[in-house]
């Protein structure tokens, strides 16, 4: 992204985070209830053709027993045969994953399993939803949630709503925080630019989909994606609270406890 106009600046701007979440340096910073949160659940998405029992390990190792993919080699330790899960997850930026799929909501497989949302006392996490990956790996007929980030239309949304409930609208000027996790590289950077070019911070270069954490410069709102979880958070004002609750291109709780 060598034309952009998000720029970096010191990473002291993330300060007022930090004291609220001393711990987020790597995963991004938790900003509590301002004064009200919101979560995002990340999309899922499942065949149109229906449920399977055939989980993605199923495939993954029906195809490395048919010599039709390599072994996952890490530092030199074949990971399949150490008896790593594949899950069907991703891990940052997602999308819908094309002809043949349609949208999962969580509470419509939920409600399939008899299950909460999300326990009680949990965030959206690899915990939720257990019935549906009982041993770790996903059905083949799923695309599971990525973990870390929005999927590229949950967060093309929110940036909309962020705009009619930001009075500058697409000038708001903003921070993002990019964590040592949503970096190829490893390294935490702090960049600055409009909300209206919030969007393009999905596929920035020192990026992995939605940024760690998002705010304006009056930290009205804030957004925060864990490189952990699930769902991205949202803490601001009730009526950007609801809008996003009401919104039906997104699917989001109210979690309490967290």
């Amino acid at each position: 992204m060598a034309d952009t106009p998000w720029r970096p600046v010191a990473l002291s701007e993330a300060d007022w985070l930090a004291e609220l979440d001393p711990d987020g340096a790597d995963r991004g910073y938790d900003p509590g209830a301002r004064p009200d949160a919101v979560w995002i659940l990340h999309a899922m998405y499942e065949w149109e053709s229906g449920p399977t029992r055939t989980t993605h390990q199923d495939l993954r190792r029906s195809l490395l027993e048919a010599g039709m993919v390599e072994p996952n080699v890490v530092g030199g330790i074949d990971v399949d045969a150490w008896g790593v899960i594949e899950t069907g997850g991703q891990v940052g930026r997602s999308q819908h994953p094309g002809q043949g799929w349609r949208r999962l909501r969580w509470h419509e497989l939920a409600e399939r399993l008899g299950e909460p949302v999300v326990a009680e006392g949990e965030q959206p996490c690899f915990r939720s939803l257990a019935g549906a990956h009982p041993d770790g790996s996903w059905p083949a007929s799923v695309e599971p949630p990525a973990e870390g980030s929005l999927d590229r239309e949950s967060w093309s949304r929110l940036v909309e709503l962020l705009l009619r409930n930001s009075p500058m609208g697409a000038a708001t000027p903003c921070l993002a925080y990019l964590s040592p996790g949503h970096s190829p590289d490893d390294q935490a950077r702090m960049l600055t630019g409009p909300l209206g070019a919030a969007v393009a911070l999905y596929d920035h270069d020192f990026g992995d989909g939605s940024p760690a954490n998002l705010w304006p410069v009056d930290r009205t709102w804030v957004t925060w994606s864990d490189w952990d979880l699930w769902g991205t958070k949202v803490s601001g004002p009730p009526e950007l609270v609801e809008a996003i609750l009401a919104d039906g291109g997104l699917e989001a709780v109210r979690l309490p406890w967290c």
